[in-house]
């Protein structure tokens, strides 16, 4: 093996900048390497967790391989501050380089080196020395771009780090290649972003810095073909509660048979959304980015449509595990969460939807940690009236007796329930809604371009999406006519709702006058927003 023994009173020491990642926040950390005499020994102090121990077997591979020599004295390594956790294997490169500096094998240019934090380091060392991707390098790119510091990268987390740095980015493949830039001999030239995430394509698909645009790209099934509302046959009543869904940024539970087309105009929502500003794209990448799937640079600018399954966890599902990762909720946010056949949901599940369905955020605590995460998602919602799925249904003979159907129904609880902002019925499609003569309604684009002339109204107007609308200001934005409230006071008498499902009745009425360009709420408003609270109309 060769190695080398540092002298008594020659002690080295060198610092590289990196940064850990904790929960959204991507805190500076200074990796302290500290050659000394005494006894062979390799120690990494400062909070690391598992893979960040397991560093040292990479690391002392890769010098080896890129035919450095190993030091055979004490090596000390420090991630400063030293009560923040580590982890991943983002530290390799900087624990290697730091140790290749302190015992001077690497020799730092001044027109190179322009300081220890001047330029962050980050890579996961293979035994040969080959640099790997990291994951979360789009969060430590836009902390790092605050502090005006550069950023060398893996050649494959490159593009990733670009989406968020607004400073130069060098990536290698290799760790010679690194300790060759620091040497000044072959610098590493800077990336140029790939064409999926420069300025023209973002300004296609209307990522924007400040204003929306209807120019963004429809969604598309798994065959490429692009998901229009009106492939989905009949259901205008469905499709109207969409397009107010989509104006008004609402939650919508669909209840109705199967095959009647809930899922595919669940599928629909996100193509009648309009387009993310460059900040929200942003924030919707870093969630991304520090989730277990990972960041994909393709889908920078898109919003999220996530559909979780009914065996997922409440972890799963909000968030959690020992590393506080981000849930569902999250990685939904500033698109759309769709549930499925939400009664097979567990219903401890579904109770952890409540607060973050009003609140936007979530709050993720565990013992060494606790972190929040933004989760202004959109809930929508399927399922079948009763068991069997056939209540209702005028050709489907329904065995289910009331007591099942009670029973299913309760699986979703009443607070839950009157926090989704529509609840609407959607039948089995007659056979004559298949005849190519009879109209299908409109198409997504024209939908979506009605719901960015009714977004523009609400952002004008208050600042924020209807359903977003905090209660000190509902009387004074959706405070209906006179009729109309004699309407809303008939409706809460007679079937019984409660104050929260007054204030949001109030929101969607004032989302259908934003869609008709009305600036007061009159009693046809009001009147449509009932009847888009299905299950409080009727007995549970």
């Amino acid at each position: 093996m060769d190695t080398f023994r540092i002298d008594e009173k020659a002690m080295s020491l060198a610092r590289i900048a990196c940064r850990a990642q904790i929960g959204l926040d991507a805190p500076l950390v200074q990796v302290e390497v500290n050659l000394g005499s005494g006894l062979p020994m390799f120690c990494i102090v400062g909070l690391p967790e598992i893979v960040v121990k397991e560093s040292k077997e990479r690391v002392r591979a890769a010098l080896l391989n890129s035919h450095f020599a190993f030091p055979a004295g004490r090596i000390t390594v420090n991630l400063a501050p030293a009560d923040l956790p580590k982890e991943g294997g983002r530290f390799d490169l900087p624990i290697a380089l730091g140790i290749l500096i302190a015992s001077q094998q690497v020799k730092p240019c001044a027109q190179v080196w322009a300081g220890d934090a001047a330029t962050e380091f980050y890579g996961e060392l293979g035994l040969g020395g080959e640099l790997r991707p990291t994951r979360g390098l789009l969060l430590a790119a836009a902390h790092a771009s605050r502090h005006g510091h550069e950023l060398i990268v893996p050649r494959a987390s490159a593009h990733e780090a670009l989406v968020a740095a607004r400073t130069t980015v060098r990536a290698a493949d290799h760790l010679l290649e690194v300790c060759a830039h620091v040497e000044g001999k072959e610098p590493l030239v800077p990336v140029a972003p790939l064409p999926a995430i420069t300025s023209a394509l973002l300004s296609e698909r209307g990522v924007q810095g400040r204003c929306v645009s209807n120019g963004h790209e429809p969604p598309r099934a798994g065959g490429g073909t692009a998901l229009d509302l009106c492939d989905v046959r009949g259901q205008l009543h469905a499709k109207r509660a969409l397009v107010i869904a989509a104006a008004g940024e609402h939650s919508l539970l669909m209840v109705g048979p199967p095959g009647s087309g809930k899922s595919m105009l669940a599928q629909r929502l996100a193509g009648l959304l309009p387009p993310l500003t460059e900040p929200e794209a942003l924030e919707v990448a870093s969630i991304a980015s520090v989730s277990a799937c990972g960041f994909n640079a393709s889908e920078f600018g898109q919003r999220p449509f996530r559909s979780p399954h009914h065996s997922a966890s409440a972890p799963a599902l909000v968030g959690g595990g020992c590393r506080a990762r981000p849930g569902e909720i999250s990685l939904a946010h500033r698109g759309v969460l769709f549930l499925d056949e939400l009664p097979e949901f567990k219903k401890y599940v579904l109770e952890a939807l409540r607060e973050p369905l009003e609140a936007g955020v979530v709050s993720v605590s565990r013992a060494a940690l606790q972190t929040q995460y933004p989760a202004a998602f959109q809930l929508i919602a399927a399922m079948n009236p009763c068991p069997c799925g056939r209540q209702g249904d005028p050709g489907g003979n329904c065995s289910c007796t009331p007591a099942e159907v009670q029973r299913y129904r309760s699986r979703i609880s009443g607070p839950l329930l009157d926090r989704m902002d529509m609840h609407v019925e959607v039948p089995r499609v007659e056979v004559d809604e298949f005849n190519e003569a009879m109209d299908r309604g409109e198409s997504s684009a024209t939908a979506a371009a009605r719901v960015v002339r009714a977004r523009d109204i609400q952002l004008a107007r208050q600042g924020a999406c209807n359903a977003r609308l905090a209660d000190a200001h509902i009387d004074r934005v959706c405070a209906p006519d006179k009729e109309g409230r004699r309407i809303l006071e008939l409706s809460m008498k007679r079937l019984g709702f409660t104050a929260r499902a007054r204030q949001r009745i109030l929101k969607l009425a004032r989302t259908i006058a934003d869609l008709g360009g009305e600036e007061s709420i009159t009693a046809r408003h009001v009147s449509e927003a009932v009847t888009l609270r299905y299950l409080d109309r009727g007995p549970r």
